[in-house]
């Protein structure tokens, strides 16, 4: 269920931007991110003096993450299970200084399906990315997954992450829009058009509404316009869907996965990329070295209005890479309860009779 922590881990050093922390008071917001390299889902908020609370659980290789539907509570994905995290505090609650306490309540089966985006639709119902077929799913109470819908290009549902469909936009309580690396039907063959390949695609109507980016994720609808990363080139911009055409708004020096909003600014997750040959040959090689900048993981908090990163997080040391961030309003400061410690036991809570 948790990934076993190393005899002697690396250090773990997070920086801020001069007003990251006055920021997150003044917006009464905390952050949870995932990181599937070393298998920990972080938790970052403030103390009761204004530092910066970092908190973290182990769960192997968890990625996908989101609010449950009364945002009491979030879904997460892990290497073959999915966990429903419930809040056990009451609002004005507090446990050791912490007013989030996220238990993992419910984990459901999966396989190893390499699950990547999730969302709850306007039902309650968890929607996730089923990388590995290359569908959208929901759970199933007697199967690893239930199929919604594949892309038209696919022929067929089969496990061989064919064209790396990752990402998930809702719109209105519905899957709307969905973010692959390519239109590939073979298997593992997204690796081959990773440059320009990837599409952003209309899931009720089955076209084709964005074309030609390079390794998109992230995709999210916000203030009527469809947001999402070009992690191949380092861009963060929108879709004009009337024109079929990419917008950037503010190149971030990093490769980019997970992307949440706040008002008017987004939160997006960066990563350094990895020496291999998935990440090799992209444009934001050249980006980087044309902004003079080296690939960073961390936060950057963009200001829609203007583009401009107004602040950020950097971590370094033994975390490289992120997958998914995650806003949490009118929270200061969130825990969870892990698998590793026997305190777990420990918790219970009754619910209120009727």
């Amino acid at each position: 269920m948790s990934d076993q922590a190393s005899a002697t881990p690396p250090a773990l050093e997070i920086t801020t931007s001069r007003q990251m922390l006055s920021w997150l008071a003044e917006q009464s917001l905390s952050i949870a991110l995932t990181t599937y390299q070393i298998g920990k889902l972080f938790f970052l908020g403030l103390k009761p003096g204004g530092e910066l609370s970092v908190f973290e659980r182990n769960f192997n290789r968890c990625m996908g993450l989101c609010p449950t539907a009364d945002g009491n509570g979030l879904y997460m994905s892990s290497l073959y299970q999915i966990w429903r995290f419930e809040n056990l505090l009451e609002s004005g609650q507090q446990q050791d200084g912490f007013d989030r306490l996220y238990l993992p309540q419910v984990g459901y089966t999966t396989g190893d399906l390499d699950v990547h985006d999730m969302a709850v639709d306007a039902d309650g119902k968890l929607v996730f990315v089923n990388t590995l077929f290359g569908c959208l799913a929901t759970l199933s109470d007697t199967h690893s997954f239930k199929p919604l819908w594949k892309p038209p290009f696919l022929s067929k549902l089969a496990a061989e992450d064919r064209c790396h469909l990752n990402g998930l936009a809702m719109k209105d309580g519905h899957a709307a829009y969905v973010t692959a690396t390519s239109r590939s039907d073979v298997a593992d063959g997204w690796r081959d058009h990773r440059a320009d390949g990837g599409v952003v695609i209309d899931v009720a109507s089955n076209e084709i509404a964005l074309s030609g980016v390079s390794m998109p994720h992230s995709p999210r609808w916000h203030n009527g316009k469809l947001w999402l990363l070009d992690s191949g080139t380092g861009n963060f911009g929108y879709a004009d869907l009337d024109a079929g055409r990419f917008v950037p708004v503010s190149f971030c020096p990093g490769y980019m996965r997970g992307l949440s909003f706040h008002g008017d600014f987004a939160l997006i997750g960066l990563s350094k990329p990895r020496h291999n040959k998935t990440f090799s040959g992209l444009g934001l090689d050249a980006n980087l070295k044309a902004h003079n900048a080296a690939p960073r993981c961390g936060i950057q908090v963009i200001d829609l209005r203007s583009g401009d990163a107004v602040h950020w997080l950097r971590m370094e040391g033994v975390v490289e890479e992120l997958y998914d961030v995650v806003a949490l309003p009118n929270v200061r400061r969130p825990m969870a309860l892990g698998f590793k410690t026997d305190e777990i036991r420990r918790v219970i809570s009754v619910e209120s009779p009727l």
